[in-house]
């Protein structure tokens, strides 16, 4: 298997990441996690402004490589192609170069990319419920993906435990703020419903897609601040994320009927789009 690091194509055994690494040392950094078809890597603008938003937050300078949305699809294409992957799930890591405690010593990242195949799974979520162990919590890096990896280990833990499909994370005060791994959604008398970035949820590139499309379309949606009982509520629920649309068929005791077709044909309009 091929990676690239830091620009440099060679055999993922060969990797040395060397000592310091502020990314292992302190998780001075951030990840984003894309998926290449159809001979293009997906939302490739969405994924760049995100990866500016969160190189900006911790005060880091994205390489050349990476420093545009054409100069990050052209760099990561190189991956999938390497590999001779015709549909791929790629990870892009970024972290602080240089040593140094808490006090950074420099803005420079060091970055590695890798990848894996990609099968999509759009098939139903038959078994879902809300998170009692951990809680979201809203940062001012709370949107990208990376800085906050211990809430989503932790509920993947209880969703194990639970024997469940998907476990929900709900903020402090019990606010809903996403699946797992995924933004949430829902649908009550044809209005579409998303939680806030403020309830601590990643800003999702699917999200904000599935989002851009309802506007587009004229469909009527509220991101905001809702209680369990308001999502319990819904007549359907769905999950999105880079990798996948999900119907969600029940939650807890509460069972939901199938996302109209209409709504996840919005959802999935663009998904083919760069």
């Amino acid at each position: 298997m091929q990676i690239l690091f830091n620009g440099e194509l060679l055999p993922a055994a060969s990797l040395n990441l060397g000592w310091p690494n502020r990314g292992l040392a302190f998780g001075d950094g951030f990840f984003e996690t894309l998926v290449f078809e159809a001979n293009h890597l997906r939302f490739v603008d969405d994924h760049f402004q995100r990866m500016q938003q969160a190189a900006t937050a911790l005060q880091l300078k994205l390489p050349a490589a990476l420093a545009s949305g054409e100069a990050l699809a052209t760099t990561l294409l190189q991956l999938p192609h390497a590999n001779a992957l015709p549909a791929a799930r790629l990870r892009l890591q970024l972290w602080r170069a240089g040593g140094g405690r808490y006090t950074p010593l420099t803005t420079a990242c060091e970055w590695l990319a890798t990848t894996e195949p990609f099968v999509a799974d759009d098939s139903p979520i038959a078994t879902a419920d809300f998170a009692v162990e951990t809680h979201s919590v809203h940062s001012p890096l709370s949107f990208c993906k990376g800085p906050q990896a211990w809430l989503y280990v932790r509920a993947a833990h209880e969703r194990q435990r639970r024997g469940l499909d998907e476990i929900i994370l709900c903020d402090a005060a019990g606010h809903v703020a996403e699946a797992g791994a995924a933004a949430v959604f829902w649908v009550k008398n044809g209005v579409l419903f998303t939680p806030s970035l403020t309830s601590g949820c990643v800003a999702g590139v699917r999200r904000a897609q599935v989002l851009r499309a309802a506007r587009a379309a004229g469909v009527e949606y509220r991101e905001g601040l809702f209680f369990q009982a308001e999502m319990a509520a819904a007549d359907s629920v769905f999950t999105a994320n880079v990798a996948s649309l999900r119907a969600v068929l029940r939650i807890g005791a509460k069972e939901f009927a199938t996302p109209p077709p209409a709504l996840l044909s919005l959802a999935t309009a663009h998904s083919s789009q760069a």
